[in-house]
């Protein structure tokens, strides 16, 4: 009885399967491009403006502090994240009137009429180099949403629906009226080593 030999497999074809698998992925594979941070550069300040420099005031700092434990110290007191929040609200919209909170100060804005808002208001917020990613996100999504918040309230007060339902000079009074200025520092070691 004689030994059949083994036909070769014709792997020609293999190749072409392969990249036309590899071109099906591609286009039908979709990427979230939506990570990150969502921000925009500030616009320049008109050349009568740069020349201008507004002394900020203490009571206008929110300091926001996070060290290479993820822990969150802010105006030098230990916060939980999920109060965060609230202490911003408070601080951008000074409803009392506070003299630790940013000063008052009377403004005719569209829309609105003379009305008192902060003035300076500045949330400074600064991390650790050790600071997870996954914190600092955190604490960013908490600060956006305090303003998001309270020009989602004026809004609905004043004019009956959502900031993001403006149009855009409604939108602009709105922004004239809770102004978002946050300041990021350079991490640096906060809590140590």
């Amino acid at each position: 009885m004689a030994k059949r030999e083994l036909q070769p497999i014709n792997a020609g074809s293999m190749a072409d399967i392969a990249f036309l698998l590899l071109i099906f992925f591609l286009v039908t594979t979709t990427m979230d491009v939506d990570t990150g941070l969502m921000r925009g550069l500030p616009q320049l300040p008109d050349e009568d403006q740069q020349d201008q420099q507004d002394e900020i005031h203490d009571r206008n700092v929110f300091v926001v502090l996070i060290n290479k434990d993820d822990e969150l110290m802010v105006e030098n007191m230990p916060m939980n994240v999920f109060n965060l929040r609230e202490a911003a609200k408070e601080f951008i919209a000074n409803p009392g009137n506070k003299s630790d909170l940013p000063e008052l100060v009377e403004k005719d804005l569209p829309f609105f009429g003379r009305t008192m808002v902060t003035k300076n208001a500045v949330i400074s917020l600064q991390n650790d180099r050790g600071t997870s990613y996954g914190m600092y996100i955190k604490v960013q999504n908490e600060l956006i949403a305090a303003k998001n918040e309270l020009r989602d309230e004026i809004s609905q007060r004043q004019f009956g629906m959502k900031f993001a339902d403006l149009d855009e000079a409604r939108q602009e009074a709105v922004k004239d009226y809770y102004p978002s200025v946050l300041s990021e520092a350079e991490p640096k070691a906060i809590g140590g080593r």
